[in-house]
């Protein structure tokens, strides 16, 4: 640790506690960035919430506004009130200091009693004021509507009190925790069942026990759920019927097995990896405890307590404790979605009758099975590793199994109980995409619809209970592969899900009906939002009409063919043997051989590899804007600068198209947020593609005013900086600090599983070391360079402006 770093730190803590100059220029500076913030979080979802509040908070100040408050508010404070507001309640009473990191806790704990408390309190303070939330005996219906809402949404509130914050440092307030955990994650199983049927009554669902919507003052019992909008009554009857299964018939059993096994399982991941935690991890923790009285006697503890508690409590004490919290009253329905001329939602009386009728019928207990049955019912007689090989310069094992595929193992102790797993092979949907576009790019969220071997998505989470193993097939346009992760005793578990996905895919036609539902919904009224049709011209001014990079429209989904894709993905995983996996965390190889053999070695292969197809993705050529008009509910410009080219895809190159990313950001936050106000933030991004081969991409999109003056005038200082930068390089403060980050981040990614699981496969796939003169590369990189790179990238004339502002009706 850095000492001068360590007390600036707290320094600056300090002067934010307490000392905060508020000067006037600076004030009208961020007022224009919170005006721009206030706009870019504006959106539908923003406007539904100041609808429903009202609604939902009758008598309460949770009623009045959304936390960032009003915006006549940001435009027309005086410097006077700001500096009020601020030394009402920036105060020690309501501080906390909260270090985590290598330092002498005893001097550091001298150091903050020194600095901080010497910071006055006033003795005539306002007081702290936590609102409560009214009690309803009548169900509340509140319903929100927006233009530019891409979907409908129902939530049911079943309101209670809060653990009190005394109760949850205490072991009743763990185990109420524990039952509550349980409880929803048992619900939210039976739910996903429900979303894999045809003709579902919604399309996503979900119920948890917390604050209720944005008060810390009342917990609910939530179920959220979102639905077309043809079926927000059946969706609701839905919600409640599953409510009232739970509170008439509690959990099964079996559900309880699979839910207690997977919360015990998460608690010993987090124990076997105690000693290897990040401190951000940390410190959200005590951040939590600070602010809402959470807990943190540490996972040593937790682990313990869980042990002793989980297998001793029954599921009739969890469903109990659901049925108290699912009452008679304090029941909020809350709707939203679309505002179009040719629907009519229900009224509040049709969905108060929905309640009522639902609540009135006779449903019967859940009728789940528990699973009995291994994942993989007949293990294959294992291969064999036929050449052993190390690769020193990465302290790594190459194997290569009698198949002919590749197998690279790194051995690290950075987390005690982790295994990464990636896996490559070439050819992708590349080689389907021009006869077959949309089954093409749509194939990685077909192919996983319907579980795996012998058991459904639904069912095959059951059977995975208690396991810290997962492995994923993917289709990217010029390869396949897996991705996939473990702890040491689950590492088999990981590569059977592997065996399976290459021997047993599973097709479900009931759950790809319910896939296209979903989609349906999910599609039908993008157009209705702004920035669908501002995304929608940036792809067409980069690539044109080509049907590869336009993005899915509800039409197209008439075109997939489930079969023909699941028959694509066959052909892509046919041959075991042209992948090359990669393992990266706490291996022993010897323990895992035995394991690779028999799920990798036995299947059938040769090393024998596709090669992908080069389909036209070209970008379009020349300088060029468009600008647009849209009809918004809230007016705001977006522009979006991409400046393409071709550029060889050497690292070198990569990192100075970083540093071109990271000092464009640094300029942009001065000049266009701080200096101008004009934007609560400049996005900023560059690459360098694989394929098409060296096509290169440097993006920059901000939201502003509507004020098309104004816009314009932002959009020159983007535009006039990076010239700046082409012409005269980066400053040289800004190129120091890039360069900095680059070496930290590099020591810290040297100690991170996944930068070691992408490393090497990048090596042994593409052939490309980005690791052995990664810093060499970095540190003799000069701010000259970036000049000559981003001269070079300019001077190639492809520059596209995007740019959407509101319509005016002129």
């Amino acid at each position: 640790t850095n000492q001068n770093l360590m007390d600036s730190a707290l320094l600056v803590l300090h002067d934010w506690s307490c000392a905060i100059a508020l000067e006037e220029e600076e004030l009208e500076n961020e007022r224009g960035v919170i005006r721009e913030e206030w706009r870019t979080r504006g959106g539908a979802q923003q406007r539904l919430w100041d609808q429903l509040l009202p609604k939902m908070y009758p008598g309460s100040k949770y009623a009045n506004r959304m936390p960032i408050g009003s915006i006549d508010v940001i435009n027309n404070f005086k410097p006077e009130e700001i500096r009020a507001y601020y030394h009402k309640w920036y105060r020690p009473d309501l501080q906390g200091i909260i270090i985590v990191g290598d330092f002498d806790a005893d001097a550091m704990e001298q150091k903050v009693v020194e600095l901080f408390s010497a910071i006055p309190l006033d003795e005539e303070r306002a007081e702290r004021v936590y609102y409560p939330v009214p009690d309803n005996e009548e169900p509340i219906v509140a319903l929100a509507t927006d233009k530019e809402a891409r979907g409908t949404q129902l939530l049911l509130f079943y309101k209670h009190d809060p653990i009190p914050d005394e109760m949850k440092n205490t072991q009743l307030g763990y185990i109420t925790s524990y039952l509550l955990n349980a409880a929803s994650s048992m619900m939210n199983l039976r739910f996903s069942e429900i979303i894999q049927k045809p003709d579902a009554p919604f399309t996503s669902a979900y119920a948890y026990d917390g604050d209720y919507f944005v008060a810390q003052t009342k917990d609910a019992w939530t179920v959220v759920a979102s639905s077309a909008e043809d079926k927000i009554e059946q969706a609701l009857a839905a919600m409640v019927r599953e409510t009232e299964r739970v509170k008439r018939h509690g959990f099964t059993a079996a559900e309880y097995e699979v839910a207690r096994t997977n919360i015990i399982k998460s608690y010993e991941d987090a124990y076997n990896n105690r000693d290897k935690q990040r401190n951000s991890a940390y410190t959200q923790e005590y951040v939590r405890a600070f602010t809402d009285g959470e807990p943190f006697p540490g996972i040593d503890f937790e682990y313990q307590f869980i042990q002793a508690i989980a297998p001793n409590i029954p599921v009739e004490i969890i469903n109990q404790t659901v049925a108290q919290l699912i009452g008679e009253q304090n029941i909020v329905i809350a709707v939203t979605g679309p505002e179009k001329e040719e629907l009519t939602y229900p009224s509040e009386e049709a969905l108060l009758g929905v309640l009522a009728a639902t609540r009135a019928e006779t449903i019967e207990p859940y009728a789940g099975e528990a699973i009995d049955e291994p994942l993989v019912a007949d293990p294959p007689t294992p291969g064999k590793v036929v050449k052993k090989e190390r690769d020193e310069a990465m302290d790594a094992s190459v194997w290569t199994l009698e198949n002919g595929m590749q197998v690279i193992l790194k051995k690290t102790d950075f987390k005690d109980d982790q295994i990464l797993m990636s896996a490559t092979s070439s050819g992708g949907y590349s080689l389907f995409a021009q006869e077959n576009p949309i089954n093409s790019r749509l194939m990685g969220s077909l192919i996983t619809l319907g579980g795996v071997g012998n058991f459904s998505s639904t069912d095959l989470p059951k059977v995975l209970a208690g396991k810290t193993a997962s492995a994923r097939p993917s289709v990217s346009l010029i390869t396949q592969g897996f991705s996939g992760s473990s702890s040491i005793k689950d590492f088999e578990t990981m590569l059977q899900l592997v065996y399976l996905y290459f021997t047993a895919p599973r097709k479900d036609q009931d759950a790809f009906q319910s896939f296209i539902q979903r989609m349906e919904t999910q599609l039908k009224n993008q157009d209705a939002e702004p920035m669908v049709a501002f995304s929608d011209s940036v792809n067409y001014a980069i690539y044109g009409d080509n049907p590869l990079a336009t993005r899915v429209k509800t039409e197209d989904l008439k075109r997939i063919d489930y079969d023909r894709a699941m028959e694509m993905y066959q052909e892509l995983f046919n041959n075991p043997g042209s992948f090359i996996f990669t393992f990266a965390g706490n291996i022993e190889e010897e323990a895992v051989q035995p394991v690779i053999e028999q799920y990798l070695a036995s299947l059938p292969g040769s090393a024998d590899k596709k090669e992908f197809v080069k389909v036209p993705l070209d970008l379009r050529e020349g300088n060029e804007k468009h600008l647009f008009a849209r009809t918004m509910q809230n007016p705001k410009s977006s522009v979006f600068n991409v400046v393409c080219g071709n550029m060889e895809r050497t690292q070198r190159n990569q990192l100075l198209m970083s540093m071109l990313d990271q000092i464009l950001d640094i300029v942009y936050t001065e000049k266009v947020r701080e200096e101008e106000g004009g934007t609560y933030g400049v996005g900023t991004g560059g690459s360098i593609a694989r394929y098409p081969e060296g096509q290169t991409m440097l993006q920059i999109m901000f939201d502003t005013d509507p004020d098309t003056e104004r816009m314009e005038h932002l959009n020159g200082i983007i535009l006039n900086e990076l010239k700046e930068v082409a012409a005269n390089g980066p400053r040289e403060s800004d190129f120091t600090k890039v360069k900095e980050y680059l070496n930290k981040s590099y020591d810290e990614n040297l100690k991170e599983n996944s930068y070691w699981l992408s490393i090497l496969s990048t090596k042994y796939f593409y052939g490309e070391d980005n690791h052995s003169n990664y810093l060499e590369t970095v540190n003799a990189i000069t701010p000259q360079d970036i000049q000559a790179f981003t001269a070079k990238l300019l001077d190639q004339g492809n520059v596209k402006t995007v740019i959407m502002v509101p319509e005016t009706g002129e």
